[in-house]
């Protein structure tokens, strides 16, 4: 049913094209990339509704909220800026990566109710810029997704175990899930041939890079205005590489044989002296410190 239903989904986004804006009216413009679709609602979507009609769209992917204040990418600034400055402005933005190329998705009031277009843009190509740490941090903003339990504590609104405590110095992100299996040593690694610790090394890399994508969609996906980074640059190889865990130092952990309390997945130290840390138990525990 699931199937059919994204089958019925994509004719009706396919055939929506030619009921969508063009490039031309009401300030709407695709730049270079690519207009795939409109979905609209007679009145506002319903949050159910809104995101379901994303999910339908992206599928199993990730969609992550574009931040106005955020490093631009000319690309999708070549469809946003011509709304951004006409008098009928976003309401939201969200990007999609899981895919050959990245989907946009634009939220827009259209009359009594709101229409939703689809773009696809060849790829994102901000020139990379150092990690910051936003000097403003507005509650409001930060900490719309949380609830506050105490002076210092705020508590994510659908997922209890996803928590941030803020510091005299900065804020730590915890997320706590029992996991079953939690990660092993391999053991006897040092005294396997080249061959098996290319293979063993290959495995642990794919299970950290799980990890560290679980903890951008805990994390920085679930926040608003941190960081100068959109969320997907912190995906991208030249923006990120120089900050994740090496390999070198992945296999010296392996040879020694011993499972260190956390694993450090990425460690970045800003302009301004600020510290950006994403460590994982491998048992079902991860954190995110920003201290500065």
């Amino acid at each position: 049913m699931k199937f059919f239903n994204a089958i019925v989904f994509i004719f009706v986004l396919v055939a929506s094209v030619w009921a969508a804006p063009s490039k031309t009216s009401g300030g709407y413009t695709a730049g270079s990339a690519k207009l795939l679709g409109a979905v609209e609602s007679k009145s506002p979507f319903s949050g159910d509704r809104l995101f379901s009609t994303l999910d339908s769209v992206g599928g199993t992917g990730s969609w992550m909220e574009w931040d106005v204040n955020g490093v631009k990418d000319p690309s999708l600034m070549g469809i946003l800026d011509p709304m951004l400055k006409s008098a009928n402005k976003p309401e939201m933005v969200w990007v999609i990566v899981e895919r050959t190329k990245p989907l946009v998705a634009v939220l827009l009031p259209k009359g009594a109710g709101e229409v939703i277009l689809f773009y696809e843009v060849s790829k994102f190509d901000a020139k990379v810029v150092p990690l910051k740490v936003n000097p403003v941090l507005s509650p409001e903003v930060v900490f719309r997704d949380y609830r506050q339990i105490s002076e210092t504590e705020y508590v994510h609104r659908d997922k209890g175990n996803l928590k941030i405590v803020l510091l005299k110095n900065g804020m730590r992100f915890s997320y706590t899930k029992k996991d079953e299996q939690p990660l092993r040593i391999e053991p006897g690694y040092a005294t396997k041939s080249i061959a098996e610790k290319r293979t063993i090394l290959r495995d642990y890399e794919d299970y950290f890079k799980y990890e560290y994508s679980l903890m951008l969609r805990a994390f920085v996906q679930s926040t608003r205005g941190v960081f100068n980074w959109q969320p997907w640059h912190w995906y991208m190889p030249e923006w990120n590489s120089k900050f994740m865990m090496k390999r070198d130092e992945l296999e010296a952990i392996l040879t020694s044989g011993r499972v260190p309390s956390m694993w450090i997945l990425f460690k970045a130290k800003t302009e301004r002296n600020e510290s950006i840390v994403l460590s994982t138990s491998g048992n079902g525990y991860w954190e995110m410190e920003i201290s500065w």
